[in-house]
């Protein structure tokens, strides 16, 4: 049996190691590392593990479900930035954003559906505008949320032009299971990135690409 000090003390050497793997991958790619968020999703990991993490520094965490990060949440200081990451139904946006006052950002944005009644009820809960991320299906699995690539400009349009209390941040994606495809996920976003730029008529190092885990976010580093 894995006493909850050793698991917690290998999970922070685990993060020190992930950290440093980002600092050498920026490094490398010609980025500047400080350019780089790392979001420790935490999904089925106890709150005593996230403030572990919180107190070494850390203050970006994502979390997959609505139901976990609403409990989380008011467990944790108020200045985490919150990332929700999971598959939104329209009728969560009102338990997720109410839950969570200190939501920094939804990166799962992957229809005007959700895009309008995210932006409805920052209206109604009277918040500051919520950055948001229009989530692209890069890999075309049937399984994965997200907006195909043909449909990306459409959807970020929408986002930026009729959602005033939404601030269109960038695009996201998640690779295959298994990186088998993800140099080519990972091109398939940074070419949506230049498409809705230009229609968007915004400079590029201002629409964000979240992609990677922890098994090819060198690959990301490299591709973004």
């Amino acid at each position: 049996m894995t006493s909850p000090l050793v698991a917690e003390g290998a999970a922070m050497t685990a993060f020190r190691s992930v950290m440093l793997r980002v600092h050498q991958a920026a490094e490398r790619s010609g980025s500047k590392p400080e350019r780089v968020r790392v979001v420790a999703v935490s999904k089925t990991k106890p709150v005593t593990l996230i403030q572990q993490l919180y107190d070494a520094g850390h203050r970006y965490f994502g979390e997959n479900y609505v139901q976990e990060i609403i409990e989380k949440a008011p467990q944790l200081p108020q200045d985490v930035e919150w990332h929700f990451i999971g598959h939104l139904q329209s009728n969560k946006v009102k338990t997720l954003l109410g839950g969570v006052p200190n939501l920094a950002m939804v990166q799962s944005v992957d229809n005007q559906k959700v895009a309008n009644h995210l932006d409805r009820m920052v209206s109604t809960l009277g918040r500051n505008p919520l950055k948001v991320l229009v989530q692209v299906n890069t890999s075309g699995e049937e399984s994965k949320s997200g907006i195909d690539p043909s449909n990306c400009v459409e959807l970020a349009k929408h986002v930026k032009l009729s959602c005033p209390n939404l601030v269109y941040s960038g695009l996201m994606t998640i690779g295959m299971p298994d990186y088998t495809s993800t140099p080519q996920n990972f091109q398939t976003l940074s070419n949506c990135r230049t498409e809705v730029c230009k229609a968007l008529e915004m400079p590029e190092e201002e629409c964000e690409l979240s992609m990677g885990m922890s098994g090819d976010f060198e690959l990301a580093l490299i591709r973004e």
